[in-house]
């Protein structure tokens, strides 16, 4: 009684709760909280790759702090990050195996639910073909559990309709750099964006999204120059010494528009081009059609501004460019990251300390997948169509060459189609929430209703495993061991903890157990009893190749704070970069590839009635659909639910202020109750929304457009209405006459860019 007196008078300062005590590996640390022990081990969140130790005290973890030894964020950590731990705990956790029975979902043993599972599979396999069964993955596994895994669904399940959510987040990256190079895989690294001259951040909002490498971006900041080219101005904009708001959707313009000034101007590479590269000729032949003043009137930079940012590219000593999303989530994202490609091929920035055409990862472990997950290729970047790949990898694993696909089956988008046309019956959705993610969710609802059987395999009840028919309760971070591969093919081990709550299990143990019932196991995972096994022939299927990990050990990996592939006997430590005058690009000709690609306008472009463009993203608090972030107290409490920036311009049409509540709506759907904050961050004609939120779902507004190469979704521009109280029917834009279209332009502003050129002394 007299402690809460005390506490009600404020005269209690909780000296017991406060008070630390000493640790011998962090100094000082909370009293009640002193772990027993240490564990080293990484980040499972985005793809920065952070390490970290997990405190464990009396078999719980009740720390997270980030390892000061480790390169990639030598102590630092986001918000995310420090409170990882509190993860495990979430009252959601998928804690046994579930099979829905009477309309409910009812613990079962793991036995019943493998094999009422592979029961269905096999009877609608029987039935259908093996391709009616479809498996849709995660960026969230070990390397070796997404090596069991495809390798299982692949070879033993037999079918190839099966992809990963990175197909929402980094498809348009990998198939750009297939264009360009013959291969998967960024070329640079942290070091690079460190040491770099000049760095263009394109469509990336570092700050919110991937805060570590922010610390990398300031380094040498007094020597170095950044450019931040974004519609929205950013967080990150506001450290740049050059913010560019362009129009949505135009960099392809944009690049093809610096492009044609840097030939111009003959700031290119020469040597470089004539050594290394093929397509020259017709690549400038491909450029005339982006003069400069074209450009400024597709992106609405000045003409004057697009010979800086060509000038400040090309003639700086060290110039990288990186992107995210907001390149990547786009109709045109392949040949956008083509388009980027191309520039530093021209110039000859890549290869070489501070220069690297740079795509930063959404997820921890979307690098392994590419790598090993059997998704977009075969496992050590092989290509589905070659008959030596193919053969190759069938005799290192000891399996019938005729079991290797020799195509890629359907992509994510394309899974949905053949579900909702019946060809597909049965779908295994693992570590990911597609009943948030995926755009468009009228639609996609609406498709997987239509399946026989839904399972999902998850360490949490999202949103999609509670409308699941199955449910696979899985371990999660902190629970199981691997490795994770971040955004600089940097492969870092991520240890054990703690055991896995109730009757959960590691992936890697469900994938294994379940292959038995398909008869599979012994020929698939011949001896595995654990993720080294798996980890022992990724080494020996990836040797020679440019994801090299022959090299690699888990105890070299622990030692050294993770290593960049490829690591082998003439890299044994690792190489920060690829495509050095040592490392060939991996096309057949064994040269960097000029791609020619075409900018196009909105597909859905504003109108009368939806006259506002929308742009979603990530903010800093929050993990794509939350399952891990939003049971934590510290950051649901920093943002609990979604807002609408809105320009004071637009909110004065709608007569709304901040903290006001306004609806939007597309042609595709309608979501309700966003909290207004008016802001200049976006233009007007604009608004942002955070996607993280369920019960704000944004996606029911976001349109089916994908981009026709990577098959990843165009999330960025889609056309909306905002519906306020005051002003329900919406924003009315002005009836403007439309001036002249492009063409009809085109002689003026030849003629500007003639005078420009005359003044090319200037720039």
């Amino acid at each position: 009684m007299i402690k809460k007196i005390k506490d009600f008078l404020g005269l209690d300062i909780k000296e017991d709760r406060y008070a630390l005590a000493d640790d011998p590996v962090f100094g000082k640390v909370a009293k009640e909280r002193k772990p027993d022990f240490w564990v080293k081990s990484a980040c499972g969140y985005c793809g920065v790759g952070c390490g970290l130790y997990i405190g464990v005290k009396e078999g719980k973890a009740v720390y997270t702090k980030g390892d000061p030894a480790h390169p990639v964020n030598l102590g630092t950590l986001c918000p995310k990050g420090l409170s990882e731990h509190q993860m495990l705990y979430n009252d959601n956790r998928a804690l046994y195996p579930k099979i829905r029975k009477n309309g409910k979902l009812q613990n079962v043993s793991w036995k019943e639910a493998f094999e009422y599972t592979a029961e269905k599979f096999k009877d609608i396999q029987n039935r259908y073909g093996k391709g009616a069964v479809a498996v849709i993955s995660t960026g969230q596994l070990l390397t070796e559990e997404f090596y069991t895994l495809g390798k299982f669904v692949q070879l033993g399940l037999g079918t190839n309709n099966y992809d990963g959510n990175t197909t929402l987040c980094m498809a348009s990256a990998v198939m750009g750099y297939k264009q360009s190079f013959g291969s998967d895989g960024p070329p640079g690294s942290y070091e690079d964006i460190a040491k770099a001259d000049t760095v263009f951040v394109i469509g990336a909002n570092l700050a919110d999204n991937h805060p570590i490498i922010v610390h990398h971006l300031m380094k040498n900041r007094k020597s170095k120059k950044i450019v931040v080219i974004d519609p929205r101005r950013s967080k990150t904009s506001q450290l740049a010494d050059i913010y560019i708001p362009i129009k949505p959707r135009t960099d392809l313009a944009l690049i093809n528009g610096l492009a044609y000034i840097i030939w111009e101007q003959g700031w290119y590479d020469e040597k470089f081009i004539n050594e290394r590269t093929t397509g020259w000729k017709e690549f400038v032949k491909h450029l005339q059609k982006y003069l400069p003043q074209e450009c400024a009137y597709i992106t609405g930079i000045d003409v004057k501004k697009l010979y800086e940012l060509a000038k400040l590219y090309a003639k700086s000593d060290k110039s990288l460019i990186c992107w995210t999303m907001g390149v990547n989530q786009s109709a045109q994202g392949t040949d956008t990251v083509s388009a980027i490609n191309n520039l530093a091929i021209m110039t000859g920035h890549i290869g070489k300390e501070g220069a690297a055409p740079f795509s930063i990862t959404g997820q921890c472990n979307a690098m392994g997948t590419r790598e090993f997950g059997f998704t977009s290729s075969i496992p050590g970047y092989r290509d589905f169509a070659s008959e030596n790949d193919r053969a190759e990898f069938a005799s290192l694993i000891n399996v019938p060459v005729e079991l290797i696909p020799d195509k890629r089956g359907y992509k994510y988008a394309d899974i949905i189609d053949a579900i909702d046309r019946g060809e597909i019956k049965a779908l295994w959705v693992v570590c990911t929430n597609p009943y948030v993610s995926f755009p468009d969710q009228n639609r996609l609802r609406s498709a997987l209703k239509k399946l026989d059987i839904l399972i999902v395999q998850d360490a949490f009840m999202s949103d999609t495993a509670q409308v699941a028919d199955v449910v696979f309760a899985a371990a999660t971070w902190g629970e199981k061991e691997g490795c994770y591969t971040n955004s600089e093919r940097r492969c870092s081990r991520a240890n054990k903890a703690v055991e896995p709550p109730a009757d959960s299990k590691s992936d890697f143990e469900i994938v294994v157990e379940f292959s038995e019932y398909f008869g599979a196991k012994d020929l698939l995972f011949p001896g595995w009893k654990k993720p080294e096994d798996a980890f022992k022939e990724i080494r020996k299927i990836s040797k020679g190749r440019l994801c090299d990990y022959s090299g690699m050990t888990y105890e070299k990996i622990e030692r050294l704070g993770g290593i960049q592939w490829p690591c082998n006997e003439k890299y044994p430590e690792g190489t920060p970069r690829l495509y050095t005058e040592d490392i060939d690009f991996r096309t057949s000709e064994g040269k960097a590839r000029f791609v020619t690609a075409d900018y196009r306008s909105l597909e859905e472009n504003i109108c009368e009635t939806f006259p506002v463009i929308l742009n979603t993203g990530r903010c800093v608090e929050h993990f794509h659909t939350r399952t891990k972030t939003s049971k934590i107290a510290i950051l649901d409490n920093l943002a609990p639910e979604a807002w609408i920036e809105i320009n004071p311009a637009d909110a004065k049409k709608l007569q709304v202020k901040s903290y006001d509540r306004i609806s939007i709506s597309s042609k595709r759907g309608r979501v309700d109750n966003l909290v207004v904050k008016i802001t200049n961050l976006v233009a007007p004609g604009t608004v942002f929304v955070p996607f993280h939120f369920n019960t704000q779902l944004i996606n029911r507004v976001t349109n089916s457009l994908f981009d026709p190469i990577s098959g990843e979704p165009n999330y960025k521009q889609t056309a909306v209405q905002l519906h306020s109280k005051k002003v329900p029917e919406g924003i009315k834009p002005k009836k403007t006459k439309i001036v002249a279209k492009l063409c009809y332009e085109k002689k003026k502003r030849r003629i500007k860019t003639e005078e420009i050129k005359a003044k090319s002394g200037e720039f």
